[in-house]
């Protein structure tokens, strides 16, 4: 992978394309990674593609869901909480439609995402809510809302959503954790199949601690065989992006 310009309040800089290229990417696939440190505010993304975000287009809902409350002045309601609950850490597709109903499916999405400042995500078709459109770079933005201090949502909703996502069942503790130094993280992964070819589109996005620094990172894939291939794709290259923006910082 190619590696992409990264600018901040701490500079610009190159990460290095060697780290990225110890990834074995499967033949087909693709895969793009981005990461930010919390306390500095540098970020740096390999890859520009576009992907299918599959279910950790769930934080985003949750994350639209709770600035409409915020703007009606109201709490979440015993069931919306019930559904975020099992959507985000159990990844439940029908609590999930049902929020992408609440906040007014796709035109819903694409107004907070706005407001968020994500510039590159498109919400799903009707209730195809997993054929949202996303860089990984627009996902360090949306994770910003939940983990930054400089967000739209209060501190209230932030520590609520990251508690879900720190959270999640334990057969689905895979992902950007696989960078973590210990076991301080909170993730939301997708995945999905596509019918029309059976390959797959497997995602990861968190916050991990290395070294006692909380970075975000998010990483996106597709084209690979079989979940499992995109998992270990997902991992090894979350693992590789950290590494280099590590030794680049």
């Amino acid at each position: 992978m190619e590696p992409v310009t990264s600018s901040s309040a701490a500079g610009r800089k190159r990460l290095p394309a060697k780290v990225m290229a110890s990834v074995a990417v499967p033949s087909g696939a693709k895969v793009s990674a981005a990461v930010l440190d919390l306390e500095s505010g540098a970020s740096a993304a390999y890859g520009e593609d576009t992907f299918d975000t599959a279910s950790i287009v769930k934080v985003d809902i949750l994350a639209t869901l709770l600035l409409r409350a915020q703007d009606a002045g109201r709490r979440l309601t015993a069931t919306e909480r019930a559904y975020a609950t099992k959507m985000i850490e159990n990844s439940d597709n029908a609590s999930a439609t049902a929020l992408w109903h609440a906040i007014g499916r796709a035109e819903g999405l694409d107004a907070a995402n706005e407001r968020f400042g994500l510039s590159a995500t498109s919400g799903g078709d009707g209730d195809l809510w997993g054929l949202t459109r996303t860089t990984a770079a627009d996902q360090l933005v949306l994770l910003q809302q939940v983990f930054g201090a400089q967000s739209l949502l209060s501190a209230a909703s932030r520590t609520y959503v990251q508690g879900l996502m720190e959270g999640v069942e334990a057969d689905q503790r895979w992902g950007v954790s696989a960078a973590a130094v210990g076991s301080s993280w909170a993730l939301k992964n997708g995945w999905m199949p596509r019918s029309a070819t059976g390959l797959w589109d497997v995602n990861s996005i968190g916050r991990v601690t290395v070294d006692g620094a909380g970075l975000l990172v998010a990483v996106l894939s597709k084209g690979t065989v079989s979940q499992a291939e995109g998992i270990s794709l997902v991992e090894a290259a979350a693992k590789a992006a950290v590494a280099g923006f590590a030794s680049a910082s």
